[in-house]
């Protein structure tokens, strides 16, 4: 299996006091997992401001003038209009509407910037270049940029530091002063996300004035712990060779902050998306879990979740977060009720009622139907 160190080598970061890498083989072996205080770092997420470095994403652009309507038929979200200083996450697809790759865009001075996992980034500027055909659009690789990303409420106290007036809104993106790169702005995993893309050469430069500025230094451990309980899958972790968007809760335009638009012109895989909104559900859907943290042995993800010996699912992410303890996501079987007791891997779990949603509404395909058939 290729691994994100094969890819893109181990960040300058993890040179910075405290740091300890991500678990060898893991996705995040190349990024600092904490600094010594795991759950200090979230807290200063939550309620102040952190640093995480994300620079084992896999960067790429794409310029051309055609580079928004071409992207615009080959994936899943309506982004052809797509403004300057504008972003959307996408989704890339396979003939049968699984997901392959889960990615970050944003259209900025005649460029597009893409982000992605990376181990998964290759494959998916692979793809983009046998998708140009004659159009006048170019992806490149950019592995001279890397990203930083700042979470919390007091991010608006770096302003100056960023060299911006304003920070942006929800998908927004502006640059950084007279500093090559940009600042971008996430829904999730908190309110307050923030996305740096800055040269790699630069990133300990960035990290100094930032931290010196207030910023608090934390690993990817906060991040996904965040992550998790902001209930937004990680692909590859939280997914696996079967999932469907519906599954993953990718559903949504722009402004529904989701990934796949349900009204846009002929995509790879759009007609699994179309059967399932109008005439199915899907097979599974993304919910939370609470673990019982007093066993012995850690599941991970990609253990199956069971309920009374009975696979009814698949873990994804698990993650031990400041105020909700050991957590995860799971893909499980739509028809499992709530109150079902399970088991991941070898801990107890209980599905967060809150993180199930409501899918009792009409389909309007199969309401046609029924109406064909006199019903």
């Amino acid at each position: 299996m290729v691994t994100v160190t094969d890819v893109l080598p181990s960040s300058p970061l993890l040179q910075e006091p405290g740091a300890v890498a991500g678990p060898p083989g893991s996705p995040d072996a190349a990024v600092a997992w904490h600094y010594g205080d795991p759950f200090g770092e979230q807290r200063a997420a939550a309620q102040r401001v952190a640093i995480v470095d994300r620079s084992h994403r896999f960067v790429l652009t794409i310029t051309g003038r055609e580079r928004l309507s071409w992207l615009h038929t080959i994936s899943s979200q309506a982004v052809a209009d797509l403004a300057d200083g504008r972003s959307a996450e996408n989704l890339d697809l396979d003939l049968n509407g699984r997901v392959l790759n889960h990615f970050v865009l944003t259209d900025l001075g005649g460029r597009v910037w893409i982000d992605t996992e990376g181990e998964r980034g290759q494959e998916l500027l692979d793809f983009l270049r046998k998708m140009v055909f004659w159009a006048d659009a170019q992806p490149e690789a950019a592995p001279g940029h890397a990203m930083l990303s700042l979470l919390g409420p007091r991010v608006p106290d770096l302003a100056d530091v960023l060299g911006v007036e304003a920070l942006p809104d929800v998908y927004g993106a502006v640059r950084l002063g007279d500093h090559d790169g940009f600042l971008r702005r996430m829904p999730w995993p908190t309110e307050d996300s923030y996305d740096l893309i800055v040269p790699r050469a630069e990133l300990a430069g960035w990290w100094s004035r930032l931290t010196a500025a207030g910023a608090e230094p934390a690993g990817l451990w906060t991040y996904e712990a965040l992550r998790v309980a902001a209930l937004r899958p990680r692909i590859g972790i939280d997914t696996d060779d079967r999932t469907i968007p519906h599954e993953a809760r990718w559903i949504g335009d722009i402004a529904e902050r989701g990934a796949v638009h349900l009204n846009k012109g002929c995509y790879r895989g759009q007609e699994t998306v179309a059967r399932v909104q109008n005439l199915g559900k899907p097979p599974r859907h993304l919910v939370l879990l609470h673990l019982d943290g007093s066993a012995d042995e850690r599941p991970a993800a990609g253990d199956p979740v069971t309920a009374g010996g009975r696979a009814v699912g698949r873990l994804g992410t698990v993650i031990d977060h400041h105020e909700l303890g050991p957590i995860a996501l799971a893909l499980v079987k739509r028809t499992v009720p709530a109150d079902t007791q399970l088991l991941a891997g070898p801990m107890a779990a209980a599905i967060d009622p809150d993180s199930v949603l409501a899918d009792d509404e009409p389909q309007a395909g199969r309401q046609a139907v029924e109406r064909l058939r006199g019903r």
